[in-house]
């Protein structure tokens, strides 16, 4: 019978696996002497991290904190926090003046400004989804800003300024990438991904950015089975109540208004119970939605699978054959 208990999971064998399959990638397939991980201050990197230092010792895990002009204070200090609590090394590199020059910020700023020319300094934006329990939607993204007083406006985008303002931030999730492979060929060691499986399967993450890794040991986990790993873990409260967020733009986001439009927890079931088939009306009576709302959100679930089997795909090859 569908209910919640469905994602219910047991932490510590869940954990002990993911720790003997970490140490057998890291040190044997990989033939890597350790793991970097990119700590965000979020749940998902912190249980990755935990994770590592477990399976290969905490002198063989180095945490990396990179944030720009963009990034919450609360990511750095918790993403410390974490870190000092496991006894790793961390890394402050702050990517600010790399995208400065590669000119992130002012790419952005044009593609603001061709929907809102005022926009300047003192000025916030996110990228916001319409939800899907109002209606079938659109998959087209709304640009908010908030003035230097706070008062916010939305719009759409047209086509060409929304790649543009998407490309430039994408600038933020590759060059972190560039800096956590520094950080592990310094050291020969492998670069932990942090993705959970709902990120993983429905193309939350940017090709060549947050979704380059030697491996990703949390991606076949439900968010809500990372969090309970995460309680299990000791992974410390103040993480573990912070809701998901991007951490992307200047304004607070939450990756539910950003990509998923559902709370993660309903998102999780949603996902499962698509996957095998459960019908709409039984899902609904668990969650709370109607049997319509769930067959928005499942087909919602098949659009982002179809548009980000380009993110998941190796590059092409003309000819695959090796050697003579």
């Amino acid at each position: 019978m569908f209910s919640r208990d469905v994602l219910r999971i047991d932490p510590a064998g869940v954990a002990e696996q993911i720790q003997t399959t970490l140490r057998e990638q890291v040190l044997g397939s990989l033939r890597r002497r350790g793991a970097v991980v990119g700590l965000s201050g979020g749940v998902d990197s912190s249980v990755v991290a935990t994770l590592c230092t477990r399976a290969l010792g905490p002198d063989r895990v180095v945490g990396l904190l990179m944030p720009e002009r963009d990034s919450s204070g609360d990511a750095l200090r918790l993403g410390a926090m974490v870190a000092d609590r496991l006894g790793i090394r961390h890394v402050v590199e702050d990517v600010g003046p790399a995208l400065e020059a590669l000119g992130c910020y002012e790419r952005q700023l044009e593609a603001i400004r061709a929907v809102y020319p005022e926009y300047g300094p003192g000025w916030q934006c996110k990228l916001t989804l319409p939800s899907l329990l109002e209606g079938d939607r659109l998959n087209v993204t709304t640009l908010t800003v908030a003035d230097p007083r706070g008062m916010q406006r939305s719009s759409r985008m047209p086509p060409a300024a929304y790649l543009q303002l998407v490309a430039a931030t994408n600038f933020k999730q590759r060059v972190r990438a560039m800096v956590e492979y520094y950080h592990a060929d310094r050291l020969n060691f492998a670069v932990a991904g942090t993705p959970n499986r709902l990120e993983y399967d429905q193309g939350f993450f940017v090709k060549q950015g947050d979704g380059a890794a030697d491996l990703k040991p949390i991606a076949h986990l439900y968010k809500t089975q990372v969090y309970a790993l995460a309680e299990h873990l000791g992974v410390p409260a103040e993480v573990r109540s912070r809701p998901p967020t991007t951490d992307t733009f200047s304004l607070a986001q939450t990756q539910e208004e950003f990509y998923f439009a559902l709370p993660y927890a309903d998102m999780d079931l949603c996902l499962w119970a698509h996957d095998r088939g459960t019908a709409p009306a039984e899902v609904g009576a668990v969650t709370g939605l109607t049997a319509e709302q769930v067959e928005r959100v499942y087909r919602d679930i098949e659009a982002k699978r179809r548009a980000s089997r380009y993110l998941h795909q190796a590059p092409l090859l003309a000819d695959d054959r090796r050697g003579p």
